[in-house]
């Protein structure tokens, strides 16, 4: 049996359909659907008023624990792809912006049955492809560039930003316990493929790319030290 998550059902996130990509025991997926359909047909439960929030397999913990803020870092992330994924310079990524934004549930359930493996090696190439691919074909980057751009570039590097904290929540909760397999080197990549990604539209879209100039700190210093008034770069 082979599970993933679809938005596009009638019960939207959280129903299951099968795909080639998910293997997952008959049993997990039993347990996994009623947790999520037990959630989804009744949506005020207030079983977290008193702080706490519960797994899929129906053990409580504290709203503030390690692995909760992760899960809550993962749902930000994802619909910070959705809001990405509305901007019309970016219909030519949208396919795999989905795919990700599948890929990105999948971590969710991860985080939501400790000791369950969702994400595949597969997962975590096709991103290392994507910024092999995309990166060949840019400039080559001397400098950092500050975020911005455009709309569709600055909410990109938003996303990579928020990609990076979801990373640094997953990295916790490996402090103290593991983590499947590929949570941890999927995010990592996905963060990276967001900085191609966001190079990759502003070449295609035309934008001012700014970088961080060096000089500028410098001709700051040197303005502080003779009594200048520093001016802004441009």
């Amino acid at each position: 049996m082979y599970l993933r998550f679809s938005s596009n059902s009638r019960l939207r996130a959280g129903t299951l359909i099968a795909s080639a990509h998910r293997p997952l025991a008959q049993t997990q997926v039993d347990w996994l659907s009623c947790a999520l359909m037990s959630r989804l047909t009744r949506i005020v439960t207030r079983t977290g008023d008193s702080g706490t929030t519960a797994l899929a397999d129906g053990s409580r913990m504290p709203k503030s624990a390690l692995r909760i803020v992760a899960m809550g870092e993962v749902d930000e992330l994802n619909s910070q792809l959705g809001l990405l994924a509305a901007e019309p310079a970016l219909l030519l990524e949208l396919p795999r912006l989905e795919d990700i934004q599948h890929a990105l549930f999948d971590l969710g359930g991860e985080l939501a049955m400790p000791g369950v493996q969702l994400l595949t090696q597969e997962d975590v190439l096709g991103l290392e492809a994507d910024i092999l691919a995309w990166n060949t074909a840019l400039p080559v980057l001397d400098e950092f560039i500050l975020p911005g751009g455009g709309r569709a570039v600055a909410q990109t590097h938003v996303t990579r930003a928020v990609c990076r904290r979801a990373e640094r929540a997953l990295a916790a909760i490996l402090l103290h316990e593991p983590l499947a397999a590929f949570s941890l080197p999927f995010t990592n990549r996905l963060s990276d493929w967001l900085f191609v990604l966001a190079r990759r539209v502003g070449v295609r879209e035309g934008g001012t790319v700014r970088y961080w100039s060096r000089s500028r700190r410098e001709r700051m210093a040197g303005d502080c030290a003779t009594g200048a008034e520093p001016k802004q770069d441009g």
